[in-house]
């Protein structure tokens, strides 16, 4: 997981038209897409509408010169997170529908129904696509670019301060596990060692995690004073330069609006 964690800036850090592209502009695509499909209505129509819009992630991904590779290796980090929930579904009586069909029966009073199925793949559909466009947009957009891009759509400057925080945090903290980690490794410890006892392991797990906390509160503490000595105060955000957008990306941001609310409206107006 934290090797991810850099994976996912290396890739950032790619050039391509998508990567060239303002923050801000793929921000406002990827939420209108998301929004889009999580609004558009519960119903067999989302086939279309969910198959629509992935092939324009699709095509964005492709002019972003990113391996599919990288695509299926975090939704699948992902999917657990989601698979659960939509799997359930299948097993209770979904409020949506007046009636319900049973196509399975299973032991201690369990039922699959038909109708709850159909609830759990439009749920899926909306998930898988929603899950691609934030892939995408995480991909192709420094975590400083998206900090900077969002306090230019109107994130408050305490949010900004706190998120840029927290994106520095992740790297030191990772920074210091792998420090850790590389110490052990040098002591020839391996948590899944099955030659060594269970409790064992699992104490020094214990003292592993405990450490890098206590490092990190330190480093939390030092960076505090070095921001108090610097002018840090409740007044304090993030300075944020003037950018404008550039015609083309004022284009492509208009050409992504039509396509995506004609997409919506004839979808729905033509199955």
């Amino acid at each position: 997981m934290i090797d991810e964690l850099y994976d996912i800036e290396r890739m950032a850090y790619r050039d391509s038209p998508v990567h060239r592209l303002d923050a801000r502009v793929k921000i406002i695509i990827c939420f209108a897409c998301i929004i889009a499909v999580v609004a558009f209505p519960y119903s067999t129509q989302v086939y279309l509408f969910g198959g629509v819009m992935f092939l324009f992630f699709l095509c964005l991904w492709a002019f972003s010169r990113l391996p599919p590779q990288v695509y299926l290796k975090r939704f699948l980090m992902v999917l657990p997170f989601g698979f659960f929930i939509i799997f359930f579904q299948i097993f209770f009586e979904n409020p949506r529908y007046s009636s319900f069909n049973a196509i399975l029966d299973l032991p201690f009073g369990i039922h699959v129904f038909a109708e709850s199925v159909e609830f759990a793949t439009i749920l899926g559909v909306k998930f898988l696509v929603c899950i691609s466009f934030i892939i995408l947009l995480s991909s192709s957009t420094k975590m400083q670019d998206l900090l900077d891009g969002a306090g230019r759509l109107g994130l408050p400057p305490e949010f900004a301060l706190v998120l840029g925080m927290m994106i520095r945090y992740l790297f030191v903290f990772a920074s210091m596990f792998n420090k850790v980690k590389s110490a052990l490794e040098t002591r020839c410890f391996d948590i899944f060692d099955s030659s060594l006892p269970y409790t064992y392991r699992l104490r020094q797990m214990s003292y592993t995690i405990g450490s890098v906390f206590i490092r990190s509160f330190e480093q939390g503490e030092r960076t505090y004073v070095s921001m108090l000595c610097r002018g840090y105060g409740k007044a304090s955000h993030i300075f944020l330069a003037k950018k404008p957008l550039r015609p083309v990306e004022w284009v492509l941001l208009v050409a992504a609006f039509v396509f995506i609310v004609t997409a919506s409206v004839g979808t729905y107006l033509l199955t």
